[in-house]
This record gives structure tokens, C-alpha cells and sequence, in this order.
């Protein structure tokens, strides 16, 4: 059975990799996410995904192939990151209530003589709701610790309308490119 290491401390990129059955061990990375002057968001993406893989590697002993992702929120050309405070969470969801915003996931893989990666986009429309709204979401405790402060896995559900692209890439992993990505590394996808 092939492992891989993941290069996240996020539960729900681990949860996405345990149903497609891809055996994982955990060495969380901890770099700056902060985007470079003038980086273009799908690039920041990919950046720190490539990065994140890259570390992981290296951290998890190099003994195996390492995933990194991440997922930013971007409203009008915008990253949306995740929120400094309750302030800040408010108004980023007063600003995503009622339109259309993109969720950009890079993720890599990576061996020591090779880093692949790619980014998905998708597209999510939120519904129009009021500032009460938001705050009562916020005081669920789920918007603290996410890109944008939803969840779409979450209680974050209800806030959305639609969505046009890959559900995975939303909550932090798009499954479809990253079976594809580990084939490349002889991992499998159901292998659990």
C-alpha cells in the first residue's frame, strides 16, 4: 500500500483523501501564505501549494511523495483569506452575500525529483442575506478558520445558491486532479 504524505493540518483535506481511499500520514507545514507583490491569485495558489508539497517532503522524511494545497476566495480580482476577527468575517460575508465569487485550489504533489501541480476554479453564488444573518453565523464558531469565512461542507451550506465547478476544490481539495496527480506518483486512489 502506497502512503503519502500530506503537508496540511486541515481535517477536511485529510477527510477527502481517507474517502477516496488514499492512505496519508500528517506532517503539517507552517509557511507565510502571504501573497507576493502583484501575484496573481491563481498563481499564489499554485505557489503555495507547490510549496506546501515541497516542505512536506522534506519533513515527512523524504521518504515518501507529499501533497500540499490550498484554497483562496476571490471576489472582484481580490484574496478573500481568512478572517482577522469577527469584524472582518462580517464584513467579508456582507461583501460574498448576494453574488458570484471564484474559490481557486492549487494542489501538488511532490517526490524530490519532481513537483507537479494543478489549479481548479470554481465558481460559487452566494444568496442575498442580511448582516443578522451573518453574525449568526459567525457565532457558530465555523466561518473563524476559513478562506473567505465559510464553510461549504459546513453550516456555510445554506449561504450557498449554486456553484459551477468541483464541490472538493471548495472544501480545500479537488479530488478529480489529485487522483490524477497521484497516479502520476503510483499512488492509488481505493486503496483503503
Amino acid at each position: 500500500m502506497a502512503e503519502l504524505i500530506l503537508a496540511s493540518a486541515s481535517p477536511r483535506r485529510l477527510e477527502l483523501l481517507t474517502q477516496i481511499g488514499v492512505p496519508c500520514r500528517v506532517a503539517a507545514v507552517d509557511l507565510c501564505e502571504d501573497p507576493l507583490p502583484g501575484e496573481r491569485a491563481q498563481n499564489y495558489v499554485e505557489r503555495l501549494a507547490r510549496e506546501k508539497a515541497l516542505a512536506g517532503y522534506q519533513r515527512g522524511g523524504a521518504e515518501r511523495p507529499a501533497l500540499g494545497s490550498d484554497t483562496a476566495v476571490i471576489l472582484d480580482g481580490e484574496i478573500l483569506g481568512k478572517p482577522r476577527d469577527e469584524t472582518d468575517a462580517i464584513a467579508t460575508l456582507m461583501r460574498l452575500s448576494g453574488r458570484v465569487h471564484q474559490v481557486m485550489t492549487g494542489v501538488a504533489v511532490a517526490d524530490g525529483q519532481r513537483c507537479l501541480s494543478r489549479v481548479v476554479v470554481t465558481e460559487v453564488e452566494f444568496i442575498p442575506f442580511d448582516e443578522a444573518t451573518a453574525r449568526a453565523y459567525w457565532a457558530s464558531g465555523e466561518p473563524a478558520d476559513k478562506a473567505g469565512s465559510y464553510g461549504i461542507q459546513g453550516r456555510g451550506a445554506v449561504l450557498v445558491a449554486r456553484i459551477s465547478g468541483s464541490y472538493s476544490a471548495v472544501v480545500g481539495l479537488p479530488l478529480a486532479e489529485t487522483a490524477m496527480l497521484l497516479k502520476e506518483f503510483d499512488i492509488q486512489v481505493w486503496q483503503r
